[in-house]
């Protein structure tokens, strides 16, 4: 049947017995059944087990008793998810446990009875003590004192066991007589004589609904046969025995006891059986009369119990349905119920009416302009209650409306930071309007709104990297409220918790909030007095919302103390609802407490204190805790003499500690493991949480049932008294670290192990337990490396975040551990967090595909990053687990590399832009924007800061900025210059030169040297060089103004390049040594020294180039060389020079020049793609590519040097300004775009993706050999690539004379036959001559015969001819022309279509010797396949959707069937297995359909989107397919559409093997024997993928991902030796 819903994620079962006479069944199960169990349920559910022994202690004194017992009983019906009992029955009824409460009129009868019959009653009345605080008075039975186990003597446990025993007899015997004498009714007499079994199980099943019965309940009855035995038993029975198999069978039974167990097992038991259907299970002993029950036979039932127990228990949890397991990408969604399902929580914990409330009231009722309400008050006022009682009510506060009331507790959130919190605002708003006024829609549409908020906390335009600043939140935010709340739906928004936020994000938030507010928005905030002036400390002081006022921009409600009379008015109705009172005595002392400190919370701790006063206490006003943190103390100190000291001050320790609480399963797993803590069992952590209940709040955190403190006093007091000392916070850190990463060393008692997988394997279930919880945990013991190593870059932790909906968290802290000097990957999580956000449009709607993402994008970069190799190798392993999946054989070429850091320099005013950028070769980048602001960005690992700097007590303006080596130079408003060293401390040395005064805000450029500074300005004639040392300043007199400077290695000697092409040479000291003019009189751009050999390069403006020899300082320099480029005459944009690959870049407009520096010659030339034009292009590390930003285009453009390819682009959000290159330490590339965002990657990543070779046109063909390690692709173009697998690169190039046509590969791989241009050329592949080239063919197609000693030239207009593959020579013609022609298996006939008709032509006489005849005169035929496991047989389809065989041999014809309506054969697509077994019939409509002709069934394979390419295995285990990933929300619109997937399927079972995105699109596929994929691509790359496959018997070849792993690490890709063509035909057919 239906199952109610169940949010627990804890199986909690109460194992009901009798104490004597189940030790040995009890222990078994506790050994052998609990923790398998366990393991299971964590497993494969996702579930927590616990069972609730009450009886597991050795000691009855730890025995709880009735009253605490039924507690325990009602919380596992409660929480349980799934069955809550488990009874069992034997053969013995069990003593009758004292009541723990007699009410007085019946105590006294029962002495009266037992004195008139002469019975002493001493016992009793020393046992049992009168109280009037309980209602109604009672006799309460004295507790005896608790002690450990070890304690316990055994002569003294016998004594106290025998006087506990004689107790209950001198009890039962009272009630017995008070029946006879008419004075006790017998149902009331049954009551008081039932064992603590019978009052258990009759508690938990008598009068319950069904639901709670069906299912969730397990009974096994014992009955035994003659378990006397015989005279030789008995003594034996009557000997010490140890306690476990003692007593298996009392003698002693009475016949009151033998008839209520009758009653339990003959009618109790069977009535619930008829009418709740419980399950019951009775076994039958029959023992032999001479020895009775015997400990082997005990022992044997115990087995067989274990084993019915384990097997019943895992159906019914099994079956039981959990029905808030989170689903991938609702993170929101849950968020949201959750914040929801707090809201009611909280808001039953309001016991007091507050006058306040009405304040809040008429504030939401008011109409007209709104202002924010304020909620405040001092500590423990009861703000957050109040605003969740409020939020219940407001649909009854504005009954003539609709509003729609989001209540956010913000310190309660599961990612407290403003980017969350504004998100889930947002996506709350968007769901809750659109959701409620169109139904029909809403559940879409909430799946949209969730991806779209994830998205746009990642990337603003979806396929930008960088992350989304809080003030499109903002804007966001304010659109929403600006047009969704209207007079018939207004909104109600309650934020509370803002003071407390971590890292003080409050005032951001309250900031972030539109203002004014629009008129049907209503805000009620709760904060406190401190930060209520820190928003807003210039506006008046806040007036009362019952005092009005237009002068304040908020309405402020102060929350005062409560009345003592409410308070003793709450604390009187606690006291009834715990069945107590207080004399009028204690009553004064409580009224006095109450005046003392006027909160509920302290009501509600009073109560407790006073809820163990007896009448007879002796209670003084020392004795009443003062305040809050007091009260708090000395309950804590009452439950540590209750329970132990060490048990307590853990248990309240790990609470405090836990992120977003424990639940009640974790809680006791960590006592249980903790060495601190002597062993206890379950049930005592049971009965410590029922003590600590009242403030004890249980609320959902994904999914899960946590346990959290009602007021964060508690955490206070707790930290004070346990947690005061760092060491001991780490180390309670440490263990609950250890628990959650599954390292967790239990003591031997424990129940089941902890296994902790971050995705529960069978079920597939996400443990975000261990998600929100590890991290923090790992961070606060100081162990950096496990959590950057074992969670940050894990494969399995990120599984778990992206299944859970959490990617942009995940992002997040990958990005926001940077900040920490422990952590060292800090490149290779950016690389984590680059390639996460690029791809997140496709994470978000498949996040099953995240290790496939993730393989195809790290492979690339493993040879530059082996930090994630470990990575890597989870991939593999996780695919092996699964023992299917795709594996990344070759990876393909890039289409981008994945930024490692997206920098944003958040400026006060949103509209600011960048003024200037500059880099240091330290890796340091700062920025001056036109607000006068400087920036500063030191590297990954740290964060983008501000610089501020005083003078004459005002700020500094930044008007310009500059860099030389590893110097920063910065212009100020105040004409100053600050010159800083970017290597050391931020401390700035001002140059105060009165020439530089005064021309500060034009600065250049300056050079620094060891020991000057060298600084000129635009348009000026000198150059300022000041000594560092003795902070003095000279100038340096130039003919022209100045353009560029250099100096020499020393800083002996400084070369001006100057307007008109003069370039000047100073010494240190300043004097004029000479000077030299190029002959162009152009302005010198440039100035490159090689001190090695004492020349001087000059670049000038128009890009000419100039040696000169500047050896001699007492001549002139002489002109050695003089060059330039011819062309169009542009500006020099800039220069880049490469020192160590002696290569010199100069950038024009339209086009990038490329000098040789050893011999100073033109290398190369690229010209700027036709309507675009260059503004800066920058050499690679190695020079062997180049990066060149277009005038307004939003990438950046990375081009081979030696093949002039543009191999990819770099992608940033808006067109950049400037490029700035960081070597050696940043080893990064920065973009800088207008507004200030910068971009970095990895120069190391852009080298190893333009590694990668690719084909210069899309890939039109795949010919694979036999044996996979070789294949060859084409293009288009004249040339054919030979590749090999092991390396990923190819290893020659077949060039034609014109464009390839067709390119066939013999079966044995030896030749390659291509048609170009309308010649045939034979290949020899394995030396790469040209054997053959034939003209004169007109062929539109070639074939080559199975046996490979024939070819096949397919001609429209012409004879068709059949000729021989090693020399040419033409066999015979074929007159007719046949479509899509085959040459048979057997390499006699070539078969294909005419009109109509399938025909097949001999080979050896060209003639028509076969046709296909059809029993319908009107057939045509549209496709058909040969097959080469069935030599002589063609798969023929028919236009009518009729499917064939025929024998070409024998001409004889078999039809299986004809394909039903809405099934149609595409020609273009058929295809058929070699034995035919399979036949691919066609893929459209999102969906491949092949015909199973060995089961003669049709079968459908759903696709994602619109399939673009397919292949049918030829052996007929698997269909490959590339699908378009089609758009599936709005979110998604701006993403690029030419991503797809590749998938492949098992056509023995129709399930999906495996699949892996494409991030482009493929253009050729083709499935290989040997289990792999071969796909070419539009941008001429390839592709190889393995199939693993376990059920078909495949597995991944020995060090297969090594292997594809070592073929990441490519060389660069610089050229493939080329295989030429015969300059003319050797063979002319006529």
């Amino acid at each position: 049947m239906e199952r109610p819903p169940s949010k627990s994620t804890c199986v909690k079962l109460y194992l009901c017995s009798n104490p004597e006479d189940s030790m040995v069944e009890r222990r078994a199960l506790r050994e052998r059944v609990f923790p398998q169990l366990r393991e299971h349920c964590r497993k494969t559910l996702g579930l927590d087990v616990r069972v609730i022994d009450p009886f597991e202690s050795i000691d009855p004194c730890h025995w709880p008793d009735e009253y605490i017992r039924k507690q325990l009983i009602k919380e596992c019906r409660k929480s349980s998810a799934g069955p809550f009992l488990l009874a069992l029955v034997g053969h013995q009824y069990g003593a009758a446990s004292l009541p723990p409460r007699v009410e007085v009129s019946e105590y006294q009868l029962l002495l009266q009875e037992s004195q008139r019959a002469g019975v002493s009653t001493l016992e009793l009345e020393r046992r049992y003590q009168r109280d009037e605080n309980t209602v109604p008075p009672s006799y309460c039975l004295r507790a005896r004192n608790k002690r450990e186990p070890a304690a316990v003597e055994e002569e003294e446990a016998r004594r106290m066991k025998a006087e506990e025993e004689e107790l209950r007899k001198q009890f039962q015997t009272a009630v017995t007589r008070c029946v006879h004498s008419g004075v006790l009714s017998p149902e009331r007499a049954r009551g008081l004589s039932r064992s603590a079994l019978d009052a258990d199980m009759r508690f938990a099943l008598d009068n319950r609904p069904r639901d709670d019965v069906i299912g969730r309940c397990l009974v096994y009855v014992h009955r035994v046969v003659g378990a006397e035995g015989g005279s030789e038993e008995r003594r034996m029975k009557s000997q010490p025995q140890p306690q476990e198999e003692a007593a298996t069978f009392d003698p002693r039974t009475t016949a009151l006891e033998s008839q209520l167990l009758s009653e339990l097992c003959d009618n109790f038991l069977p009535g619930l059986i008829t009418s709740s259907q419980l399950l019951v299970y009775t076994t039958t002993s029959k023992c032999d009369c001479r020895h009775g029950y015997t400990k082997a036979r005990r022992r044997g039932y115990a087995e067989s119990l274990c084993q019915q127990v384990y097997s019943d228990l895992v159906v019914l949890i099994d079956s039981w349905s959990i029905s808030d397991v989170p689903q991938p990408g609702d993170a929101l969604a849950r968020e949201q119920a959750e914040q929801e399902e707090l809201c009611d929580t909280l808001s039953r914990l309001y016991d007091v009416m507050r006058p306040e409330e009405e304040k809040v009231r008429a504030f939401v009722e008011q109409r007209g302009p709104q202002r924010p309400l304020v909620v405040t008050g001092g500590p423990c006022t009861g703000k957050t209650v109040l605003l969740a009682h409020c939020a219940q009510q407001m649909r009854s506060w504005l009954p003539n409306c609709d509003p729609v009331v989001i209540t956010y507790f913000c310190n309660l959130s599961i990612n407290p930071t403003p980017t969350h919190l504004l998100s889930c605002l947002c996506y709350q708003i968007g769901v809750r309007y659109h959701g409620e006024s169109s139904s029909e829609q809403s559940t879409s549409h909430m799946d949209n709104l969730s991806r779209f908020n994830h998205l746009r906390d990642l990337n603003p335009d979806c396929h930008s990297a960088s992350s989304i600043r809080l003030s499109g939140l903002k804007e966001r935010l304010a659109s929403l409220l600006a047009s969704k709340p209207s007079a018939q739906r207004p909104l109600v928004l309650i934020l509370d918790g803002l003071p407390h936020m971590e890292n003080n994000a409050g005032p951001q938030i309250i900031e972030s909030l539109p203002s004014p507010l629009p008129r049907s928005v209503r805000l009620v905030l709760s904060v406190s007095p401190n930060l209520l002036r820190a928003i807003e400390p210039p506006r008046s002081p806040p007036r009362c919302a019952s005092e009005g006022g237009d002068g304040s921009g908020y309405a402020c409600v102060q929350l005062e103390p409560v009345d003592r009379r409410q308070c003793g008015k709450m604390l009187a109705s606690l006291l009834s609802g715990s069945g107590r009172r207080v004399t009028s005595g204690q009553q004064a002392l409580v009224n006095r407490a109450l005046a003392s400190c006027r909160l509920t919370l302290y009501a509600r701790l009073l109560h407790l204190h006073a809820s163990l006063w007896r009448s007879d206490s002796d209670v003084t006003e020392a004795s009443l805790p003062a305040g809050v943190h007091s009260s708090i103390s000395a309950l804590l100190d009452r439950l540590e003499r209750k329970h132990g000291s060490s048990v307590v001050s853990r248990a309240v320790s790990y609470l405090t500690l836990s992120r977003t609480g424990l639940t009640e399963a974790e809680l006791a797993d960590l006592l249980s493991a903790d060495p601190v803590v002597p062993w206890i069992p379950q049930v005592a952590v049971e009965t410590l949480l029922l003590d600590l209940r009242r403030f004890l709040i249980r609320r959902t955190v994904a999914g899960s049932l946590v346990l959290f403190w009602v007021s964060r006093h508690f955490k206070l007091v707790v930290a004070k008294r346990c947690l005061a000392t760092p060491e001991a916070r780490r180390q309670l850190h440490s263990a609950v670290a250890d628990y959650f990463g599954g390292r967790l060393s239990a003591q031997p008692q424990r129940v089941g192990a902890n296994s902790q997988p971050f995705v529960f394997s069978s079920s597939g279930r996400e443990n975000l337990r261990k998600v929100l919880e590890l991290p923090r945990h790992l961070r606060e013991s100081d162990r950096c490396g496990e959590l950057e190593r074992g969670l940050l870059m894990s494969l399995g932790f990120h599984q778990a975040m992206v299944r859970a909906g959490l990617l942009g968290e995940l992002v997040a802290m990958l990005e926001r551990e940077e900040g920490s000097s422990h952590f060292v990957f800090l490149k290779e999580r950016a690389l984590l967090a680059g390639i996460l956000k690029s791809c997140a449009c496709f994470l978000q709607n498949s996040p099953l595909h995240l290790p496939s993402v993730m393989e195809t994008n790290l492979l690339p970069y493993l040879d530059v990053f082996p930090g994630l190799e470990g990575y890597a190798r989870e991939i593999g392993q996780e695919r092996r687990r699964r023992g299917s999946g795709l594996g990344v054989f070759l990876c393909p070429a890039q289409l981008t590399v994945p930024s490692i850091g997206c920098l944003t320099f958040d400026a006060e005013t949103e509209d600011v832009s960048v003024r200037e950028a500059a880099g240091t070769e330290s890796g340091i980048v700062a920025e001056v924007l036109d607000d006068g602001t400087a920036w500063v960005w030191k590297g990954l690992g740290c964060d983008v800061v501000r610089l501020s700097l005083s003078s004459e007590q005002k700020e500094l303006t930044f008007t310009g900025i500059k860099s030389s080596g590893h110097f920063i130079l910065f212009s100020t408003q105040c004409e100053e210059l600050l010159l800083w060293d970017a290597t050391g401390p931020e401390t700035f040395l001002r140059l105060t030169a009165e020439s530089s005064r005064s021309a500060a805000s034009r600065v250049e450029g300056f050079v620094a040297s060891e020991t000057s500074v060298f600084v000129w300005c635009k348009g000026e004639s000198f150059v300022s060089a000041f000594d560092v040392s003795s902070e003095t300043a000279t100038h340096l007199q130039c003919r022209s103004a100045v353009t560029c400077l250099a100096c020499s290695s020393g800083g002996a000697y400084v070369y001006c390049g100057q307007e008109e092409g003069t370039v000047s040479i100073f010494d240190s000291s300043g004097g004029f040594l000479g000077a030299c003019s190029s002959s162009n009189l152009n302005a010198i751009q440039s100035i490159i020294l090689r001190g090695d050999q004492w020349e001087m390069t000059c670049v000038d403006r128009a890009g000419g180039v100039s040696l000169w020899d500047v050896a001699s300082k007492r001549n002139p320099p002489r002109l050695v060389a003089e060059s330039s480029v011819g062309g169009e005459s542009n500006d020099v944009i800039n220069i880049d020079y490469s020192r160590g690959v002696g290569t010199l870049l100069m950038c024009q407009s339209h086009q990038v020049v490329l000098w040789d520096t050893c011999d100073w010659e033109l290398w190369d030339q690229f010209l700027a793609p036709p309507g675009k034009t260059f503004a800066q292009a920058l050499l690679s590390r190695g020079g062997r590519l180049f990066l060149a930003l277009l005038d307004a285009c939003p990438f950046v453009l990375v081009w081979r040097v030696s093949t002039g390819q543009c191999v990819f682009s770099l992608e940033t959000n808006r067109p950049p300004r400037t490029l700035l290159a960081a070597p050696p330490r940043g080893g990064c590339i920065v973009a800088v775009d207008g507004a200030g965002r910068a971009t970095a990657w990895d120069l190391g990543m852009i080298d190893a993706a333009g590694a990668a070779p690719k084909m210069g046109l899309g890939v039109r063909e795949v010919a694979v050999e036999r044996a996979g390690e070789c294949f060859y692709t084409s293009d288009g173009s004249r040339a054919v690539w030979r590749w090999r697998s092991d390396t990923g690169l190819p290893h020659a190039s077949f060039l034609h004379h014109g464009a390839v046509e067709k390119l066939r590969l013999s079966p044995d791989g030896v030749h390659l036959v291509t048609l170009s241009a309308g010649d045939i050329y034979v290949w020899r592949t394995g030396g790469g001559q040209n054997v053959l080239r034939v003209s004169g063919s007109a062929a539109t197609d070639v074939l080559i015969a199975p046996n490979g000693n024939f070819g096949v030239s397919v001609c429209e207009r012409g004879p068709s001819r059949v000729w021989k593959l090693a020399r040419g020579s033409v066999v015979c013609s074929i007159h007719l022309y046949l479509s899509d022609a085959q040459v048979s298996p057997a390499s006699t006939f070539l078969i294909g279509r005419r009109r109509g008709d399938l025909l097949a032509a001999s080979l050896w006489s060209g003639s028509i010797s076969k046709r296909f005849s059809r029993a319908e005169g009107s057939e045509r035929v549209v496709a058909f396949h040969a097959l080469s496991g069935h030599p002589d047989f063609v798969v023929v389809m028919g236009a009518s959707g009729a499917v064939y065989t025929w024998n070409v041999s024998e001409e004889t014809l078999y039809k299986h069937f004809r394909l039903p309506c809405g099934f149609r054969c595409q020609p273009r697509d058929f295809q058929a297995s070699w034995d035919g077994s399979h036949a691919l019939l066609s893929a459209e409509n999102e969906a491949v359909h092949l015909l199973d002709l060995s089961r003669v069934r049709l079968c459908s394979f759903k696709a994602g989107g619109p399939v673009i390419k397919v292949h049918l295995d030829k052996t007929g285990r698997y269909v490959a397919f590339a699908y378009r990933v089609t758009a599936r929300a709005e979110n998604c619109a701006r993403c690029p559409q030419a991503e797809a997937v590749l998938a492949v399927v098992r056509l023995a079972d129709g399930e999906r093997v495996g699949s892996v995105r494409l991030a482009k699109s493929p253009s050729a596929l083709v499935v290989c024997e040997r289990r792999r994929v071969f796909v070419g691509f539009e941008d001429g790359s390839v592709g190889v993928y393995s199939i693993l496959d376990v059920v078909s018997g495949g597995e991944e070849s020995l060090g297969r991902s090594e292997k594809a792993r070592g073929r990441s690490k490519r060389s660069a890709f610089d050229g493939i030796p080329s295989c030429l063509a015969l300059a003319s035909a050797n063979i002319t057919w006529l």
